[in-house]
């Protein structure tokens, strides 16, 4: 036991400075989303304590969503111009005190208030680190990079139900809050000594991994905003017709077993960690996909955005036993399925921005991404009112299953093959990030 254990050690120790740097943006990924979707969990202890409807319930699931949204081309643009180790010292020191200051409130304007915080700290850390792939990691190779990362996001996603009704039940729910933003601040004084801006100056770089690097960011360059909104907007409506689904999940799934079946709280949190499980497995594999679809052909309209389009058929016709029968099993197996398949699309999604502009791949995933933080702002709000309304779980799932079928067609207008020129950018004044 202790050998094994000090192999493991060792290899962590002795890995590839490409693949430590990719290690620290999968804990980051994961320790992100177990801060934003631990409310759902904990809402059965604030919810009855601060005496809350399912409305107000699904106000604090979506406030954080809010300054999220603003913020991520903001911190798309700064990560760009800054650097991602600045942005993410600095995000991740706002969304662990965010999370923390959760556990101290003391009704529903300061539930409110903590998740605000907690979507400001938070709206930067997906656009940087895009931009922070996009210098580290190979064009062949960004499928998976996306895919895995999301990957331990969903990990955080099967995680937290589990372990936040463990901790709600041991030693109540302000407690989940404060273990949830201790590790998170961790991760953040780990990233300070992990990352550097320029890959070459990374202490474990060997000149055979640098050789298979991107080339080096051009900084002097002005951002073409007009030019990148409009490349970048049928993009980020495909990814809002996938958000919608995303925080619906993200934030009933755990509400949903325990009260749609009335369940014990212990069972519907092993129902949603399987439900979060299935996300887990399709991001994996959705990257790997991509990369090798990518790899066979060439073809990055096939590699993206014709696998986007088949995976969101997939995960309207997954969601349509939900209708048919009221079953707990096949509810399980039904949103697990449709899960699974929303999550293929992440690898191609998140590799798009990079693809299209590379120089510019924070403000452009930036630009993506409020696609899903507009969803993150309407869908819980509207999912909550229609349970509110009808009483009926299942209900909310057909608004996915329309947008799913919009987002097939739509899929098929993101150019992924169409890059910038140099005539689409200008030159501006040198600046250096520091590393």
């Amino acid at each position: 036991m202790q050998t094994t254990l000090a192999t493991t050690l060792k290899n962590f120790l002795t890995l590839r400075a490409t693949t430590l740097v990719l290690v620290m943006l999968c804990m980051m990924y994961f320790f992100t989303y177990i801060d934003r979707v631990n409310v759902s969990s904990a809402a059965a202890g604030f919810g009855s304590e601060f005496n809350l409807n399912k409305t107000q319930i699904g106000f604090v699931f979506s406030a954080f969503a809010y300054p999220y949204f603003i913020f991520q081309i903001i911190g798309g643009w700064v990560s760009d111009t800054l650097g991602a180790k600045r942005t993410l010292i600095y995000s991740g020191i706002l969304w662990a005190s965010a999370t923390i200051l959760t556990g101290f409130a003391g009704g529903f304007v300061t539930l409110i208030l903590a998740r605000l915080l907690l979507g400001i700290g938070e709206g930067a850390t997906f656009p940087a680190a895009t931009s922070a792939m996009s210098a580290w990691i190979p064009k062949e190779s960004r499928g998976f990079a996306q895919g895995i990362t999301h990957a331990f996001a969903r990990i955080g996603n099967a995680v937290a139900p589990a372990a936040i009704i463990f901790i709600m039940v041991e030693y109540g729910w302000r407690w989940a809050f404060y273990v949830s933003g201790i590790l998170s601040l961790a991760w953040v004084v780990a990233w300070i000594f992990v990352f550097t801006e320029d890959p070459a100056k990374h202490p474990r770089m060997t000149r055979e991994e640098l050789s298979a690097k991107p080339p080096p960011k051009n900084k002097n360059q002005i951002t073409p905003w007009k030019l990148l909104f409009r490349r970048m907007l049928p993009v980020a409506v495909v990814y809002f017709c996938y958000g919608w689904t995303l925080w619906l999940f993200l934030s009933w799934i755990p509400q949903y077993f325990l009260h749609s079946y009335n369940l014990k709280i212990t069972q519907s949190g092993l129902f949603a960690s399987c439900v979060f499980v299935a996300g887990f497995v399709g991001d994996t594999v959705g990257g790997i996909i991509s990369d090798k679809i990518l790899k066979r052909t060439g073809n990055l309209v096939k590699a993206r955005s014709y696998m986007v389009a088949v995976c969101m058929l997939l995960t309207m016709l997954s969601l349509l036993p939900l209708f048919f029968s009221h079953d707990v099993n096949i509810s399980v197996a039904s949103l697990s399925a449709g899960f699974f398949f929303a999550e293929l699309t992440i690898g191609p999604m998140w590799a798009i921005p990079m693809d299209i502009a590379p120089e510019f791949a924070g403000t452009a995933s930036g630009m993506m991404n409020t696609g899903s933080a507009l969803a993150a702002i309407i869908s819980p709000v509207v999912g909550g009112y229609i349970i509110d309304r009808t009483g009926n779980w299942d209900l909310p799932f057909l608004g996915s299953m329309i947008l799913m079928a919009l987002g097939v067609v739509l899929a098929l207008r993101m150019r992924p093959d169409i890059k910038f020129s140099d005539k689409d950018v200008k030159p501006q004044p040198a600046y250096s990030a520091s590393s």
